[in-house]
């Protein structure tokens, strides 16, 4: 389907390795342990208001998450919160920052069958110093060509990275599970973006997959169906 690739970038988080699931098993064990001040569908309800509002100060990851839930668990219990409960909260945030990386099946094979043919780059988000330890633990840095760690994913992010690749829009493929990172902001830049679903993934990350009517676009359903396409 993709002819004259040069460049195929993948999202990190949710696409090679595993990373939602560690955030709500977090969530989970926080809404329980804040059910003394509130329902846990009402703690998760306002945690996820408190990390969409916090994203412009605090960007992606563990460490913007920690803050969020120690700012929803001073919320909810009225600055009632005993040190013990946030000494717990600062816990799981440590816990979850020293949590083994777990890829996706498949995902070294396609990078190192892909890396034979194409310049091979990762484009991903979040906390810098958190990024850099899950690549470096990931193993896969050997197959990359290039790696950016962004505050936003959008257009003006793309383009650059092309750039940097030395690659023009319909010379580059994402891959990723984010439709509103991965995905629209890729076509939007002319580029071809291919979106392979995840089952967790945050909701703050989701897109009406239905509006999408690009022939530079594709559906996976798993990372291997790569190969196919390309």
């Amino acid at each position: 389907m993709f002819k004259n690739i040069k460049a195929v970038c993948f999202d990190a988080d949710d696409t090679l390795w595993q990373n939602e699931p560690i955030f709500r098993r977090a969530e989970r064990r926080y809404c329980r342990l804040m059910k003394p001040y509130s329902p846990p569908e009402e703690t998760a309800r306002k945690l996820f208001a408190a990390e969409v509002k916090n994203l412009p100060l605090y960007g992606y990851g563990v460490k913007a998450f920690m803050l969020s839930m120690i700012e929803t668990a001073l919320a909810v219990s009225g600055g009632e919160v005993s040190t013990q409960i946030l000494q717990k909260i600062i816990a799981m945030g440590r816990k979850m920052l020293a949590h083994p990386v777990v890829l996706l099946p498949g995902a070294e094979a396609v990078l190192k069958t892909l890396s034979k043919k194409y310049k091979i780059a990762v484009a991903t988000k979040g906390d810098l110093l958190d990024q850099q330890r899950k690549l470096a633990k990931s193993g896969l840095t050997k197959y990359l060509h290039h790696i950016e760690v962004m505050s936003e994913k959008d257009k003006n992010g793309y383009a650059k990275l092309m750039a940097d690749l030395g690659v023009k829009p319909r010379h580059f493929l994402m891959a990723g599970n984010s439709l509103k990172s991965d995905i629209l902001p890729v076509l939007n830049a002319g580029a071809n973006a291919v979106y392979i679903p995840c089952k967790d993934t945050w909701e703050h990350e989701t897109a009406d997959e239905s509006k999408i009517k690009s022939p530079r676009y594709a559906k996976a359903q798993n990372i291997k169906e790569l190969l196919k396409l390309l």
